[in-house]
């Protein structure tokens, strides 16, 4: 157990940001299903929709420090590949 105020106030704090950071990187991982999901019913308007809204989810926790920038810059040109061979 805790013996000081500080070390309380650390516990909560890593709890909120645990829960905080388990939601966006779920949230992450649902987009990215929803936009397989378009490309493999071949669908490109909605893909396009979805890898705009996924795109803006994965910059954001790169802002935030979530995800790793190399993993986000990989994992954006794969969609934006995926939206191109839909195209042609």
């Amino acid at each position: 157990m805790a013996n000081s105020q500080s070390a309380l106030k650390n516990i909560r704090k890593n709890r909120t940001n645990y829960l905080r950071n388990r939601a966006a990187s779920s949230r992450l991982k649902t987009l990215e299903k929803k936009f397989l999901a378009q490309v493999t019913e071949k669908n490109q308007e909605e893909a396009s929709t979805a890898a705009k809204s996924l795109i803006s989810a994965l910059d954001k926790a790169c802002k935030g420090k979530l995800v790793h920038p190399n993993k986000v810059a990989r994992k954006k040109a794969r969609c934006a590949a995926l939206v191109a061979s839909l195209a042609s």
